[in-house]
């Protein structure tokens, strides 16, 4: 699959996901301010998007993006846009790369599900990890706008930036494994992995103690869900922050870490097995100094563990796409190949766990 054209740009709104314009156009025409709304509306889909349908709404005037609940049956606490909505306005009000938000609607009479609005930030997204078609000096640049913004997100208060309540601040990644594990145990429309089942055991039988650290962590920090400005190394926004909460950052970026153990080709896009050097891509322990330097650390502690845990909840996540498939209520139209992608990522935390010092 390419990425990049399965991801970029919209489409006609597929037939489950349609829903009432002229009522969501009367909510825009209330929420957005000082007459930029500018209807009639036209609804397009985004092509990406596996958990939460995301629609772009363009209007004479300008263009936004609206992020819903998919319909349908929902695992409890998934989907939750509400937690979206509440992250992004938080951390725009402290200058963090964010899209602006509108409005969060929660009256599911007016398009079916909750929803929210935010803007339309113009930009470049980068879908493949070694940033194809950018010199030596671009990709090192960007490489540093991406390790300097999660950087910048740890370094928030959560207290300070009205965000104390938005996780808890301690046990973090003990409740992570306990609540992929049991996502993944629950989801029987999925069927079991094998690989998977050994993972649930090994990670719960080698779990570290807690770091003492807690901030607001995105969760799924990877340069796909960031928009980059078109000419310049500057992150302009962070997307898709249904996973974020309140955890231990060095679990958020030991997430982010991944594509430097991931293959590339066409099941993943990572850089394994890549002459970094020759690309002017940091190499993983240079990456890991720089955030370490910003953060104020001085090693970024159980980091093997954490590299397993992290492939293995992004394992997971593909397992709750298969069971959205099976229940039919998944978003994108290249659910089905993402899915592919599950027992191979399996195997592969699988094969870390024979490496990892602890």
């Amino acid at each position: 699959m390419d990425r990049t054209e399965a991801n970029s740009g919209t489409r006609e709104v597929s037939e489950r996901l349609r829903f009432d314009e002229a009522a969501l156009d009367r909510w825009l025409s209330e929420h957005i301010p000082n007459g930029a709304h500018g209807g009639p509306i036209k609804v397009s889909q985004f092509k990406g998007g596996q958990s939460n349908p995301t629609y772009r709404i363009d209007t004479f005037r300008s263009a936004f993006v609206l992020r819903r609940k998919p319909p349908g049956t929902l695992l409890p606490g998934a989907h939750a846009v509400e937690r979206e909505y509440r992250v992004l306005a938080a951390l725009g009000a402290q200058g963090f790369p964010v899209p602006k938000v509108y409005g969060l609607c929660e009256d599911e009479s007016v398009i079916g599900t909750a929803f929210y609005v935010m803007d339309m930030v113009p930009g470049r997204i980068v879908w493949e990890a070694h940033f194809p078609g950018m010199s030596r000096e671009e990709r090192a640049a960007h490489f540093d706008a991406m390790n300097a913004t999660i950087a910048q997100l740890h370094g928030y208060d959560p207290e300070a930036v009205g965000l104390g309540d938005y996780g808890k601040a301690t046990g973090f990644v003990e409740r992570q494994v306990a609540r992929w594990s049991k996502q993944y145990l629950g989801d029987t429309d999925a069927g079991r992995v094998p690989a998977m089942d050994r993972l649930v055991d090994w990670l719960g039988k080698h779990l570290p103690p807690d770091s003492g650290r807690s901030s607001v962590v995105h969760g799924d920090y990877r340069c796909d869900n960031m928009i980059f400005d078109a000419e310049t190394p500057v992150v302009r926004a962070v997307l898709d922050w249904e996973l974020s909460t309140l955890g231990d950052p060095a679990a958020d970026f030991t997430y982010h870490l991944l594509m430097y153990r991931m293959p590339g080709g066409p099941n993943f896009s990572g850089l394994a097995g890549l002459d970094l050097e020759a690309l002017g891509i940091p190499s993983e322990n240079d990456y890991v100094a720089a955030y370490c330097r910003r953060t104020g650390r001085d090693h970024l502690p159980n980091k093997d563990y954490l590299i397993v845990f992290c492939l293995f909840r992004l394992a997971a996540i593909l397992h709750g796409i298969k069971g959205r498939l099976a229940r039919g209520n998944a978003s994108s139209a290249h659910a089905a190949q993402m899915v592919e992608r599950l027992e191979p990522l399996a195997e592969l935390a699988l094969s870390e766990t024979r490496n990892a010092r602890l």
